[in-house]
């Protein structure tokens, strides 16, 4: 992120969110609302606001792990290097404000917005984690916790500075457990996360090295390793003495004495019911589409899937474009995959968005459908059937064909029950007297 913020041609919009979308390719409006931080760009992070202020508040950072001030740097690479005020636990005492002796604290911010006018559009929203409340003990018992939790206190400038030990009592752990596919791979949601499993595997492995005499279980349904290398790390993982079964947990208790946390494994492959006694446990949760996600396809009127992932034009050979012409989608917006996967979306994306516009104009075809006003009576099929949304009907008025998204597929010709629609340079007569033509061999 800091050598992209150094890049000359890139404009970072961070504590931002799109709120509106107009137009066509070549020519979308964005607007773009600019959250307040109440700390204004005279900022220039030297903390002694943060070591003024008497508040202190969980850290949404380190998964709330640990704490942090009510005005504090949001991360140590964070862009811009800004601090930031949390309204929700500020008691306004203005302690920040008197240390402050640049003024750069400003409490009378508002929310900004500013429009821009942009050729296309990569929609890279990124994911959410799948809270597992009430889950396997999550939340109910201290040592149970998330695969994001664990990478917090494993990095170095986490909350325990890379040295794990248990939530309950900060001893070092001596069983600890891993459960997969934790909110996936169920009715509910039945897709595979795509991340988990090798998470689970890198972060084993890290844990054994740290504690050798620790015994490492990863209960699993199956083990999915199927991208370059893979297999090769997990075939060393298993080496490491780390104990995979592959079954579903069961049942999950508390000792209130010595706050371990009892399973019951069933392993699918020897068949039989295996109880543990775990000083530690780590859910691997699903992976959602995240609420940006969700917003932006409202915004720009885009379709998406089941689980709430965009969805493209086609998936295999179209995967970057969406039914809008100008828009292009990447990373885990338009469904679960591991970083080199996200990594060439995105490239194939930026290469579509050059494609597009480093003409400097762009050439679309004339062949779109039209619309007979006379015989039209507003149903509405069209509008339904349409691939690329290019058709709209509103207050019983006539179809209305965006020239700019419509391709001339003709989808809204063979639904119209009226023919109202045609296709320009494919009408009817005109494919009548084609046929006419080859048939007399003239």
């Amino acid at each position: 992120m800091l050598e992209v913020n150094r890049h000359k041609n890139i404009e970072i919009l961070s504590y931002s969110e799109v709120t509106n979308v107009e137009g066509h390719v070549g020519s979308y409006e964005v607007t773009v609302e600019k959250k307040p931080r109440f700390v204004n760009n005279d900022c220039n992070g030297c903390g002694a606001c943060a070591e003024a202020c008497p508040i202190y508040c969980s850290n949404y950072f380190d998964e709330y792990l640990g704490a942090r001030k009510a005005i504090d740097i949001a991360f140590g690479q964070a862009v811009p290097f800004l601090y930031d005020i949390q309204r929700d636990n500020c008691v306004e005492c203005f302690a920040c404000v008197n240390e402050c002796e640049l003024d750069a604290i400003d409490f009378s911010q508002k929310p900004e917005y500013e429009t821009f006018t942009v050729g296309s559009i990569i929609i890279a929203t990124g994911w959410d984690i799948y809270e597992p409340k009430n889950e396997y003990g999550y939340g109910k018992y201290e040592n149970v916790i998330t695969q994001a939790q664990l990478e917090r206190m494993l990095a170095p400038n986490g909350p325990l500075e890379g040295h794990l030990h248990r939530v309950s009592d900060e001893k070092k752990p001596e069983e600890i457990v891993f459960i997969q596919c934790v909110g996936s791979r169920d009715t509910e949601r039945t897709y595979c996360s795509g991340i988990c499993c090798m998470l689970a595997l890198k972060n084993a492995k890290l844990l054994k090295e740290e504690f050798p005499d620790a015994n490492i279980t990863i209960c699993y349904i199956d083990m999915r390793t199927n991208e370059k290398g893979f297999e090769e790390y997990y075939k060393r993982t298993k080496q490491k003495n780390i104990r995979l079964i592959r079954g579903k947990v069961g049942e999950v208790s508390e000792d209130p004495e010595t706050k371990n946390v009892k399973l019951r494994v069933y392993s699918s492959l020897t068949d039989e019911i295996i109880n543990i006694d775990a000083d530690l446990v780590v859910l691997s949760t699903a992976a959602l589409p995240s609420k940006g996600t969700e917003q932006i396809a409202k915004v720009i009127n885009l379709d998406t899937d089941r689980n709430g992932f965009l969805t493209e034009s086609h998936f295999g050979l179209l995967p970057q474009e969406t039914k809008t012409k100008g828009i292009f989608i990447a990373g885990f917006a338009q469904g679960p995959k591991d970083i080199a996967y996200s990594v060439s979306q995105a490239r194939a994306a930026a290469s579509k968005v050059a494609e597009l516009t480093s003409a400097g104009e762009i050439d679309l075809e004339l062949i779109v459908a039209e619309v007979n006003e006379d015989l039209c009576i507003s149903c509405k099929r069209c509008e339904r059937e349409c691939p690329k949304g290019a058709i709209t009907i509103s207050n019983g008025e006539v179809a209305i064909v965006d020239e700019i998204n419509c391709d001339g597929c003709g989808v809204c010709a063979a639904c119209c029950p009226t023919q109202a629609i045609d296709v320009r340079y494919s009408r009817d007569e005109q494919l009548y007297a084609e046929i006419k033509g080859l048939l007399s061999g003239g």
